[in-house]
């Protein structure tokens, strides 16, 4: 038995089992006592045959996760990163799955450079100029998560990816210009879009700063009033 600490993906403990005989032993105690696991960072733990019924995982990261024969019953999996994860099928926790079913013309977001370059993709030649059609041919394995392809993604991805200097832009394509859906954390792969516009995250952020700076201003009068 051991002291097992179940951290997020940000570095703050969700949980500490102790007496844990293993990983998957402090994942069952925390779901049992109803710790919420959002956003846990669980990569590459062996939670085979773990009771994780009703247990909130969304946002976590569970790559190369082996959850087979687990009981994900009432489990919830939304936008966990479930790269590589064993034991668990994109029709229970791949919310995007639903743009194949879409009809017409759907948009999602591009994250890019200052020079409208793929920041992950040094060595691409692509540019996202506004207005333009890119073309690519993309990796059609669901199995990676990162692969050729014109990349996209939702925007809670790309506001998580965003670094200084880097733009998002707006994008269109079609349910047949779709490659690849990794069960992963937000991005997916298509063959062809359209660059239609940038968005103006100036706003977005500054509604961000003052949120935090009003949070923080409440924490400080909280804990000078703490005896």
């Amino acid at each position: 038995m051991r002291e097992v600490t179940i951290k997020s993906v940000y570095g703050d403990v969700l949980y500490v089992a102790k007496g844990a005989a293993d990983v998957r032993a402090a994942v069952e105690e925390a779901v049992r006592k109803g710790v919420d696991l959002g956003s846990a960072d669980l990569g590459s733990a062996d939670l085979r045959s773990a009771n994780l019924r009703s247990a909130n995982l969304g946002f976590a990261d569970l790559r190369f996760v082996d959850l087979r024969s687990a009981d994900l019953g009432s489990a919830n999996l939304g936008s966990a990163d479930l790269g590589f994860a064993k034991g668990v099928s994109p029709e229970h926790s791949n919310e995007l799955l639903l743009l194949r079913e879409q009809v017409g013309k759907i948009r999602a977001y591009k994250l890019v450079t200052h020079d409208l370059k793929s920041p992950m993709r040094t060595d691409s030649l692509i540019t996202y100029e506004i207005g333009s059609t890119v073309q690519a041919k993309a990796d059609t394995n669901e199995a990676r998560d990162c692969g050729a392809g014109i990349n996209l993604a939702t925007l809670p991805w790309c506001l998580n990816e965003h670094r200084k200097g880097h733009r998002i832009l707006v994008c269109e394509f079609t349910a047949k210009d779709i490659a690849a859906i990794p069960n992963a954390d937000g991005k997916f792969r298509v063959h062809k879009a359209k660059v239609i516009r940038e968005l103006d995250l100036t706003e977005m952020f500054e509604q961000e700063k003052k949120d935090r700076a009003e949070f923080e201003k409440a924490w400080a009068e909280r804990e000078m009033v703490k005896p």
